[in-house]
């Protein structure tokens, strides 16, 4: 079955760390570039951070020092590291996979996960 399927998510403290994890299967997993995306409640989903087949990855301006997003192939996996958590990146987080990459970003998106939530308490 191709999929891809997140987890990870959870409460946590504001200042604090979660790290989010996309399971992907049923597909060549290394020719897909990768992406974070994320929609919090009453919100337009929008891009947390991409990540190409070669390792460059790209960040949103609200993560960026904060979040790092990285692949492992030996496990067809996706991840992202989140540190120094805000009230503000309360959201469900979906993992996607696409077929191309231009401008810096993962596009052609193709497979998405059923989200995972992520709840940073104040």
């Amino acid at each position: 079955q191709v999929q891809v399927v997140e987890s990870g998510g959870g409460l946590v403290q504001a200042g604090g760390s979660l790290r989010l994890s996309c399971a992907a299967s049923g597909y060549t997993y290394s020719t897909y570039c990768m992406a974070w995306f994320r929609q919090a409640a009453g919100k337009e989903r929008e891009s947390v951070a991409d990540i190409d087949n070669r390792g460059f990855a790209s960040y949103a301006e609200s993560v960026k020092g904060r979040f790092t997003i990285s692949r492992d192939y030996t496990k067809n996996t996706l991840s992202l590291q989140m540190n120094s958590l805000k009230p503000e990146d309360t959201a469900t987080y979906y993992c996607a996979a696409g077929r191309a990459w231009y401008g810096g970003r993962c596009q052609n998106l193709e497979l998405w996960g059923q989200g995972t939530l992520v709840t940073v308490s104040s």
